[in-house]
């Protein structure tokens, strides 16, 4: 029998300046995407980042939207990117006419290797999108060094790393074109939202247009192009950025929950836990468990389990020649044999309990769980 969840997978901590930031917005009467905080949160955000520009958007998806389309990738174009990541990453590219290359994930990252991209690289190969999975920063010096000998385009997917770094600096100053989501369970949320970086004047401008509609600045219903409306209200955006005053911390508590889930779970070395490569510290968007690959592990059958104890749990994301969306593309059958990694690691993995409001009594009661309902080799 499915219980009431007490223990939920992930919520938002608003207990900063978020409620007095709100109210600001409501007696000034700003609450549209022409206020203030919008311009606020997009210098503040840009400034963590270390980027020039930062364009408000309203959902991390729809910054892929306008990140691909802001280059100008379309028909005849390939993007490399993984097939372990959410579908948003492969839409945007469909939607623009060009066409996904799937790469798989590394057995102990689960990020996309330098190795396995240059293995799909053609003449018709335009961009590379770098997607971080799970808090774990992608190996980037090697792609960089692919992308500058190929003359590629990076576009890169920060939606998971807030507040991460790779090498001491910051995840999202890698791409000529970064993205990031603000959804509810990430670092920084504005319930939903998203932010496109870039220190290039040109593509920040033509982002800031493709969000609104492409208007012309002095001809305001007059529109050369086609764009969509997607922006950021000033009331996400107060919330943003009362988030963005406090994201160091909210990092430390997620590294915390890990650590407590390490400590509980160190006697049964075949539950892996997030990686942690050498000189990496997991900023740890999700709390990651890959089981032993046997029928009793799989997902389903686990996050049922769970849900019978009152835990609140998600799977792993599906890989994406897998998704039906996604296989009635060309090629599709072809990729699904090819993803081996993928597949494993989609199949025996779950996303464990890691709201920012988790104490480590609710740790161990999710860690007792687990040892009870996961089978060992």
């Amino acid at each position: 029998m499915t219980v009431q969840a007490t223990i939920p997978v992930n919520e938002p901590l608003l207990d900063g300046n978020e409620e007095r930031y709100l109210i600001e917005c409501i007696r000034t009467g700003w609450i549209s995407s022409e206020g203030p905080f919008v311009h606020r949160l997009e210098e503040g955000f840009a400034a963590r980042i270390g980027r020039r520009h930062g364009i408000a958007v309203c959902n991390g998806s729809v910054a892929l939207d306008v990140a691909v389309a802001a280059l100008g990738l379309g028909p005849g174009d390939e993007v490399i990117l993984p097939s372990f990541t959410i579908i948003s990453c492969a839409a945007a590219v469909i939607r623009a006419g060009a066409t996904p290359v799937l790469v798989d994930c590394e057995p102990d990252t689960w990020n996309t290797a330098a190795d396995g991209i240059a293995d799909r690289i053609t003449p018709r190969t335009k961009a590379i999108m770098i997607v971080h999975i799970y808090g774990l920063p992608v190996d980037m010096d090697p792609v960089l060094e692919l992308a500058r000998q190929h003359g590629l385009t990076i576009i890169e997917d920060a939606a998971e790393m807030h507040g991460q770094t790779y090498k001491g600096r910051p995840c999202g100053s890698f791409g000529d074109i970064s993205t990031f989501s603000f959804y509810a369970n990430k670092h920084v949320t504005t319930g939903e939202g998203g932010m496109v970086v870039t220190d290039d004047a040109t593509l920040a401008e033509r982002c800031r247009s493709l969000r609104n509609l492409c208007f012309q600045p002095s001809r305001r219903f007059v529109h050369a192009d086609l764009g969509w409306n997607y922006r950021l209200t000033n009331l996400q955006a107060a919330l943003g950025l009362a988030q963005l005053e406090r994201l160091d911390e909210l990092v430390d508590k997620k590294r915390q929950i890990l650590d407590w889930y390490r400590q509980e779970l160190h006697d049964f070395p075949w539950i892996t836990l997030n990686a942690e490569p050498d000189g990496v510290r997991n900023s740890y968007w999700m709390a990651t468990a890959i089981l032993p690959a046997r029928p009793e592990n799989e997902k389903e059958n686990i996050i049922r389990r769970f849900s019978e104890n009152g835990i609140d749990c998600r799977p792993f994301f599906y890989p994406l020649s897998t998704i039906p969306a996604y296989s009635a593309l060309p090629a599709a059958a072809v990729a699904r044999q090819e993803h081996r990694q993928s597949h494993q690691i989609s199949r025996y993995g779950i996303n464990l309990p890691c709201a920012l409001r988790l104490e480590e009594e609710d740790v161990r009661t999710v860690a007792r769980v687990l040892r009870s309902v996961a089978t060992a080799p």
